[in-house]
Parts: structure tokens; C-alpha cells; sequence
């Protein structure tokens, strides 16, 4: 077994802890600051880190790391899923102290403390310095990711579900069976499925889910699609979390059906723009580009496959 050696130190000022569930809010303002001096605005909920912290497959006392400055504010954060996924933010004011390099190090070396031979990490492609480090350390990008958005009350013109098709908001009850068609859909490309309360925690457990302002499509009483939403408290733009539509169903035009929906639903609720995120390994970019939405920024997922040392 391989004795892996210690992190370097943080620099004086700073000091390093496990993280605890009631970290949440601490390290939401972290990532919305991160978000506001990045993107110009703060996209990610609260709830959102909620969901990070209370992962199925992540101990946050084990997996996941906060550095504090000299007043205790989180200056950066860090976490490790399964060995094989990781997520790191550096507050703005706190960026040339060389906080990230020495979170990246505590990532690769927790993935090897879990028995990792591959790590990942999204990385916005504006995020230069994130991208450079990610570089120097023998990462390299294998999937890319784009946030579309259309403006509402624009949406797809649709002459009418195709035949033998109903559609109706999303009701109690329709939890499990929209479970398994958006993991069946998944399955095409993802890594491995989600368990149930994993897939709850970032759809229908999320305080922001919007059950009225979500769609699924039914056919003989079966769900075949589904398009579920989130509904920021504050906000001005609606989000699409998850959209699927089942496989012996697809190209008869109910994903255009159900994200027309969708944004009518969002634009009666007061919302000028919907979102959405897709990427390279689902194919359906040019579904949503010919529908009206646009690429309003792109993310690319870095991949490293760790050596038994580390550096």
C-alpha cells in the first residue's frame, strides 16, 4: 500500500477543516461571490450546496475541505466524490495566495486515499487561471458543457402534441416514475446511474423545485417524457434541470413540446428567460439551438489519471 505523503502547509494566514453540513451557508456565499466576479451574477442556490454536502457518496467531514482566513471567512473549498469527481472555488479576494494549487493537491491525494485512478473537474472556460493550473498539473478537457438560454415570452411553436400524447404539470406522485426515465435516458452516457436520493437531492428534494412549472408526457398513462424545473426564489430566469424523453418515443417532437411548455409556464410566472445546461455527449445542442436558445457560456470537464505519487 502506498504511504502518501502529507500536504505541504498553508500559507501563515490561512487554516484548513473538514466541512460540516451547516457549512452551507458559509460556502454559498464563497461560490456567489466566486460567481459574481466570473459571470457577473450569482447563479447557484443555496439549496444547491445543501445538495453537495448531503450526497450519498460524499462524508463531508471526510470528502470535502474548507479553508479560513484569519477572521474565519471561507476563503476556499473543496470537495472529492467517489474518488473519481471534484469541485474547488477560491474566493476572488483571496486568489495569487496559491490556495488553489494546494486544494488541487488535497483532491488528488484524497481520490488516491479513496482508491481513484481518474479524477474530473468542471471548469468554467473563461475561468483562465483555473484552466492554466488545471493544465500544468497534466489535465486535460474531454467533455464540453454549454448553459443555453432563450428569452421568454419566446418559445418553440408547436402545432400540437403528436398523436396518443397528453401533456400536464408535474403532480404528487409522479416522483419515481420521472426517477426512471431520466435515468434510463442518462444512461446512454453517464458514468453510472444515480441512486433515487441522489437524483431527489438535485430535482424534486430541491427547495427550488417548481412542480407547477414542470412538464411530463403521458402516453397510454405512461410518463415517455419529462422537463423539471427550478424556480429560484429572487430570480429572473427559470431553469430546466432535467428534460428526457423516453427512447422508443424520441424524434416525434415531444422535447419541443415540453420545453414550449415549460416557457410558457415560466413566462406567466413572471420570468424573462429560461435556461438550460447540456453537453458534448448527449447530442442535443442542435435540438435546442433550433428551437431559439443560445450558448450563453461553455465549461469544459478536465480529466487527469492520477499516478500513484503525487507531486
Amino acid at each position: 500500500m502506498t504511504v502518501l505523503p502529507e500536504l505541504p502547509p498553508l500559507p501563515a494566514r490561512y487554516r484548513s477543516r473538514p466541512a460540516a453540513a451547516d457549512d452551507a451557508p458559509a460556502v454559498h456565499r464563497l461560490v456567489d461571490a466566486c460567481e459574481r466576479d466570473l459571470l457577473g451574477r450569482a447563479e447557484t442556490g443555496s439549496d444547491d450546496i445543501a445538495a453537495d454536502l448531503a450526497l450519498p457518496d460524499l462524508d463531508p467531514a471526510r470528502d470535502a475541505l474548507l479553508v479560513q482566513d484569519g477572521d474565519g471567512e471561507v476563503a476556499g473549498w473543496a470537495w472529492v466524490r467517489g474518488g473519481r469527481r471534484s469541485r474547488i472555488d477560491v474566493h476572488p479576494t483571496h486568489r495569487g495566495a496559491g490556495l488553489g494549487g494546494w486544494l488541487l493537491d488535497w483532491t488528488e491525494a484524497q481520490a488516491r486515499r479513496a482508491g481513484g485512478v481518474r479524477l474530473a473537474q468542471a471548469v468554467e472556460d473563461g475561468d483562465r487561471a483555473a484552466v492554466a493550473l488545471l493544465r500544468s498539473r497534466g489535465y486535460r478537457p474531454f467533455v464540453s458543457q454549454w448553459q443555453l438560454g432563450i428569452a421568454l415570452p419566446a418559445r418553440p411553436v408547436a402545432a400540437g402534441p403528436p398523436d396518443g400524447i397528453t401533456v400536464r404539470p408535474f403532480a404528487p406522485g409522479d416522483e419515481q416514475e420521472a426517477y426512471l426515465l431520466t435515468e434510463d435516458a442518462f444512461d446512454e452516457w453517464q458514468v453510472r446511474r444515480s441512486s433515487y436520493e441522489e437524483w431527489a437531492l438535485r430535482t424534486v428534494g430541491r427547495e427550488a423545485f417548481a412542480p407547477a412549472l414542470s412538464r411530463v408526457a403521458l402516453a397510454d398513462g405512461e410518463m415517455v417524457g419529462a422537463a423539471l424545473s427550478l424556480d429560484v426564489p429572487g430570480g429572473s430566469e427559470g431553469y430546466v434541470e432535467r428534460l428526457a424523453v423516453r427512447r422508443d418515443h424520441r424524434n416525434r417532437g415531444i422535447a419541443r413540446l415540453l420545453l414550449g411548455e415549460v416557457f410558457g409556464a415560466f413566462h406567466r410566472h413572471g420570468r424573462e428567460l429560461c435556461t438550460l445546461w447540456t453537453h458534448s455527449n448527449t447530442g442535443a445542442l442542435p435540438l435546442y439551438e433550433r428551437i431559439g436558445m443560445t450558448v450563453r457560456r461553455t465549461s469544459s470537464m478536465y480529466g487527469k489519471v492520477l499516478d500513484e505519487e503525487p507531486r
